[in-house]
């Protein structure tokens, strides 16, 4: 039903919605994170105005689904919906955010006198508090963002919880019953921990001063207002030496992902936004954050999304890491959320929480246009004695780029099995040559650091 009967029906290529809806046969159905599930009463008419409805009663807008569902059917179409009910909520709401996301105007009078509705319902999604009254549709415009970028956070159970917790007034008072020099050098040691932090968790270790800076420009998060201009002299202060990273917007594609062993071909998990957006994108994210912001929208939130869409896009070919921590300092900072003069320690946390990209195995950053790749990996742990080496061997060398023999890819962690001085590393049948020579090194390799023991 809704959104996943309109991807299917129209054969829309995009990813589907996180939760999808249906109708259940049973009259007391038991929903779950991924189906909601309603029961067989809600069943809407099997149509594009009914489908419709119904998405946006129960499931909430979805720009994704609407965008590519707007560019395939006919503007009589939609147009046809609305004229059925034209003053009902929810057409009204599929009339404005037709004209939002396509910038055309469908063939319609003006609505008269009636009451306005929000475009989002602030009970289902998180939305701004008011917003500007479109007349046309009487429907007031309390999305977050702009055409260019305005993701939508769905209200749950959880951040619900986590709102009511009220951490913002919590650390106030802790602060307020703090005597003033403990606060000073208390603000002092966690700035510098998470500029320290931030470099960490991309696998580097800068010197004193550049860290002070990167620390410095932590302090000022919220100072200046967002822009190209801004992320731009960010980059520099983070990145420091620029001999060997362009800066500024990316000129080329890129990826996040890793290479294949053998071939060196790039793995992406995720491809970045192309050069030709980045601009427009970027825009639209400053502005996210002023409406979002200014809108009265939970903090967290506004900093949750503004973060991960910055590292979504992926504007820069080094750096996007810490600066997209440095945005929910940013977007904290600028909303008042923080104590004056502290900053809560993002990076910190970041680098210890276990789902963190400072403790996955392998992150690696490239420009797929370029095979001499820029690429960036966190080292494996060495094995403790409990720990099977063999394992451990095998799943640092399906992690690491394929370019350098094994010996070397080990960076001085090659340790003697307690068995055998062999490799242990077993070649497919498609690369046996080359696995055959990179054992023979390994196995050199190992014979020399046991002759000087």
């Amino acid at each position: 039903m809704g959104y996943a009967a309109l991807v299917d029906r129209y054969q829309l290529r995009l990813p589907l919605p996180p939760r999808l809806a249906a109708v259940a046969r049973r009259h007391h159905p038991k929903s779950s994170e991924e189906w909601l599930l309603l029961t067989p009463r809600h069943e809407p008419a099997d149509t594009l105005g009914g489908h419709l409805e119904f998405a946006l009663k129960w499931e909430g807008v979805d720009l994704s689904v609407l965008t590519h569902l707007f560019r395939t059917v006919s503007p009589d179409e939609v147009g046809g919906v609305v004229r059925e009910k034209p003053t009902g909520i929810y057409t009204r709401r599929l009339w404005f955010l037709y004209e939002w996301l396509t910038g055309g105007e469908l063939d319609l009078p003006d609505l008269g006198k009636v009451r306005s509705v929000p475009a989002i319902d602030p009970d289902r999604q998180f939305a701004t508090e008011g917003g500007p009254l479109s007349s046309r549709h009487k429907v007031v415009d309390n999305l977050p963002g702009t055409r260019q970028f305005c993701p939508l956070v769905r209200r749950t159970e959880m951040l619900d919880r986590f709102r009511k917790r009220r951490l913002d007034e919590r650390a106030r008072e802790v602060i307020g019953r703090t005597h003033p020099d403990i606060l000073a050098r208390a603000a002092a040691f966690l700035l510098l921990d998470d500029s320290r932090s931030s470099f960490q968790i991309e696998g580097e270790r800068p010197p004193q001063q550049r860290t002070a800076r990167w620390g410095q420009a932590i302090a000022e998060a919220g100072s200046q207002p967002l822009s190209i201009d801004e992320l731009e002299r960010l980059q520099r202060i983070v990145i420091g030496d620029p001999r060997f990273v362009h800066l500024g917007l990316r000129e080329e594609g890129g990826f996040v992902g890793s290479h294949d062993r053998v071939t060196g071909e790039p793995i992406p998990d995720h491809i970045s936004a192309r050069p030709d957006d980045l601009e427009n994108l970027l825009r639209g994210l400053a502005e996210y954050g002023e409406r979002s912001v200014k809108g009265g929208m939970d903090p967290v939130v506004a900093a949750a999304v503004i973060a991960f869409g910055f590292v979504y896009i992926h504007p820069f070919e080094d750096g996007n890491g810490r600066l997209h921590r440095w945005l929910i300092h940013h977007v904290l900072a600028i909303a008042g959320y923080n104590p004056p003069g502290i900053v809560f320690p993002i990076s910190a946390a970041s680098r210890s929480y276990p789902g963190s990209t400072g403790n996955r195995r392998n992150r690696a950053t490239s420009r797929y246009s370029d095979r001499r790749s820029i690429t960036t990996a966190t080292s494996m742990p060495r094995p403790t004695p409990s720990s099977s080496f063999t394992a451990w061997r095998r799943r640092w060398s399906e992690t690491s780029p394929a370019r350098l023999p094994i010996w070397r890819r080990m960076s001085g962690s090659l340790r003697q099995s307690s068995k055998s001085s062999t490799c242990l590393i077993q070649p497919s049948s498609s690369s046996t040559d080359s696995c055959a020579r990179e054992a023979a090194a390994c196995r050199r390799e190992l014979e020399r650091r046991n002759s000087r023991h």
